[in-house]
């Protein structure tokens, strides 16, 4: 109980609000830009938390993911174009209430709802991620190992568009984390003579380049702009009756999608899609859906905030990044020496409380945020290309030279930013490479671990229930896709 006083104080000191609310801003402008994301944003100003303390900078990011995944329903809302991929069931419902004139009414609605739903997300972050944490105390080489396995499956097999595109990438990923020094005998390894690389490849500039500087490619080779919004934003907060709506349809939402986010892989879109499918399957009229139902929004934009509190249970206490945003934070941990997993709740409780608390506020400064800055908001996500992308673009650049005042990782971060949008034009999904850079030091030191400790007999993965239900449940996550077309053909035969 001390702990978590102290960690309320010190959550409640006004630099730590202060970086909060900033973070929590930058985030909704940035989710409410058509094209870009909270990927996006915590990527591009990671290297500015390499300056402020550990959870002065987490607190930061932790504000960017919450405000971005809100921010995306604006553009949804007011142009019909997803912010972000988790607000792609958002444009279903709220665009149409924005043709009526109602943009500022289903602003609202989709705020509140989102406070609700991030809420809820992390009231399960506080009370479940201590339960597994203590669970995975008995974890050794070998379940890490086949954790790493796991989380790599689940986002080649999920976010993946295609399982053999996701592997490829994932696998690129993982011959780039073997650049530097040997973990276990430090030989000299795939650097060739380049001093800068010994200590292998910097993730960051990977990740700015993959993320951001590619998306100023992509964007600076489209043709259209998104179109102006020609209604004025309105009463924005909601009336009682939206109230009870709200409240009425919040609850099933939140908690799929904190279960949902809490599945390596998986994610605010996969979220909002489930919960929106079981919203129109449980309606009574579910042909209002689409024409602009309250409900619909609600449940959308409920349930893919609810995934980012769920998302941070697997990261805080297995280590293990179940999206590209959480693996940016993953390595945003690991760049100020916190090693998130079991141990992180033993050895660093007041941290751990602060991170709660902290996602906490963040959603507390969504509500206030995004209520009053709704009027302001059409005239963000109409801000022109030309002035857009050249500072992205310059940030890009220098938050990849400020990390360690390196040419070297400009220049990763520049061929990272073009091969990432060839990759984007081949349908391959940057995330598994990024997973696989980061989770591939964790994988290639555990598994080496368990061949020491069993003498080179592989047995040692199938030896204790954890290694093999987490096995069984890789194996079982690789063979779903299979299973689903198997089950869609027979149903057509039928």
């Amino acid at each position: 109980m001390s702990t978590l006083l102290a960690a309320f104080s010190d959550v409640l000191h006004p630099m730590m609000i202060g970086l909060v609310f900033f973070g929590t801003f930058v985030g909704i402008i940035i989710g409410a830009l058509p094209g870009l994301s909270a990927t996006l944003g915590v990527a591009i100003l990671l290297p500015v938390t390499y300056y402020l303390s550990p959870i002065e900078g987490m607190l930061l990011l932790l504000g960017i993911y919450t405000g971005g995944i809100y921010g995306g329903s604006i553009a949804a809302i007011l142009l019909n174009i997803p912010g972000c991929p988790a607000s792609l069931m958002t444009t279903l419902d709220g665009y149409p209430m924005s043709q009526r004139g109602e943009g500022g009414r289903a602003i609202g609605i989709a705020t509140v709802s989102s406070f609700i739903g991030g809420t809820v997300g992390v009231l399960a972050l506080i009370f479940i991620s201590p339960l597994l944490a203590r669970a995975a105390l008995s974890f050794g080489p070998a379940e890490y190992a086949l954790l790493a396995l796991f989380g790599l499956s689940a986002i080649v097999v999920v976010v993946a568009k295609s399982i053999l595109k996701g592997f490829i990438a994932a696998c690129i990923g993982l011959m780039l984390a073997t650049v530097g020094m040997d973990p276990l005998v430090s030989v000299e390894r795939f650097s060739y003579g380049n001093y800068d690389l010994l200590g292998g490849i910097n993730y960051i500039p990977v990740v700015i380049g993959l993320f951001g500087l590619c998306e100023v490619f992509t964007q600076a080779m489209e043709t259209e702009q998104a179109k102006a919004v020609r209604q004025a934003v309105r009463r924005v907060f909601p009336t009682g009756n939206d109230m009870k709506i709200i409240l009425r349809n919040c609850l099933h939402p939140s908690w799929i999608g904190t279960l949902i986010g809490a599945l390596p892989g998986a994610g605010g879109s996969i979220a909002a899609i489930i919960s929106y499918n079981r919203a129109v399957a449980a309606d009574k009229h579910p042909e209002r859906y689409g024409t602009g139902v309250t409900e619909g929004l609600v449940s959308c934009e409920t349930a893919n905030n609810a995934a980012v509190g769920g998302a941070m249970v697997p990261l805080l206490t297995l280590g293990i990044p179940g999206s590209s945003v959480t693996a940016v934070l993953l390595g945003a941990m690991l760049m100020h020496n916190i090693t998130p997993g079991p141990m992180l709740y033993v050895n660093n409780l007041h941290m751990v409380y602060m991170i709660f608390l902290g996602m906490f506020m963040a959603n507390i400064a969504m509500l206030v945020l995004g209520i009053a800055s709704a009027k302001t908001f059409p005239r963000v996500v109409n801000l022109p290309r030309t002035v857009l992308l050249p500072i992205i673009g310059l940030l890009c650049v220098i938050g990849a030279y400020s990390m360690n005042g390196s040419y070297t990782d400009v220049v990763i971060m520049i061929l990272s930013g073009i091969f990432g949008f060839f990759l984007k034009n081949l349908g391959v999904a940057s995330g598994p490479l990024i997973l696989g850079l980061i989770l591939g030091p964790i994988a290639e030191s555990n598994f080496r671990g368990a061949m020491e400790l069993s003498d080179g007999n592989l047995g040692i993965f199938v030896q204790s229930p954890l290694s093999c239900v987490i096995l069984g449940l890789t194996l079982l996550l690789l063979v779903s896709p299979f299973i689903r077309i198997w089950l869609a053909k027979r149903n057509v035969r039928g």
